[in-house]
Formats: structure tokens, sequence, C-alpha cells
């Protein structure tokens, strides 16, 4: 069996690692979009220009399964230390909020590629 010390180790882990990835994926998304509206396209026109490119869908997919695992490690703790909520609660809660991030998040991607 492992430690609750262990498991509160491997999430801050997890935590600081999908942070640190969320980071470079918010930079380079903002810089992307400040360039293409100073480039003088609308939004219609960058949507168009996603359409069926492989790489758009890699880099936003890879960025929402960055936030499904970074939000709902954040939200667990928060529920486990304001709330109240036992780690068995907070884990359930965290893992559908996960679940819900993955599917809506990967939907959009879809919808902006296809």
């Amino acid at each position: 069996m492992v430690s609750a010390g262990a498991v509160q180790a491997r999430r801050w882990y997890w935590q600081r690692i999908s942070a640190m990835v969320l980071a470079q994926f918010v930079l380079v998304h903002l810089a992307t979009i400040i360039y293409a509206v100073r480039g003088g396209l609308s939004g219609g026109e960058i949507l168009a220009r996603t359409q069926g490119s492989w790489a758009i869908a890699a880099f936003y997919g890879a960025f929402v399964i960055a936030c499904a695992v970074h939000v709902p490690l954040g939200l667990a703790r928060i529920a486990e230390e304001w709330l109240g909520w036992s780690g068995r609660c907070s884990n359930a809660a965290a893992a559908a909020c996960a679940l819900v991030i993955a599917l809506l998040g990967l939907r959009a991607v879809y919808a902006v590629v296809a």
C-alpha cells in the first residue's frame, strides 16, 4: 500500500510538471493569436486556416490533456483543505472533472480542426 505522503508527493509533482507544460502552451498560444490579429486576420480567417491541420490538433490536444491533468489536482486539494472532503470524495470529483475537461476540450479541438 502506498502511503498518504507518497500520494501527496505524486500529486504535487504532477501538478508542477503540468503547470510548466501549460505555461509553454499559453505562451505559444498567446504569441500566435497576437501575431495573427496584428497581421489583420479575423477570428473566422484564423479558424479557416486551422481546418485540417494535424499540427494544430496535436498542439491543442496536448494543451487540453495538460489542463485535464493540472486543474483536477488543484480542485481536489481545495476540496480537501477548504471543504473538508475525504481523499476518496475529492479524488472521485477530480477524476470526474478531468474526464469532463478532456472530453469537452478534445471536442472543441475537433470542432476547430475538422
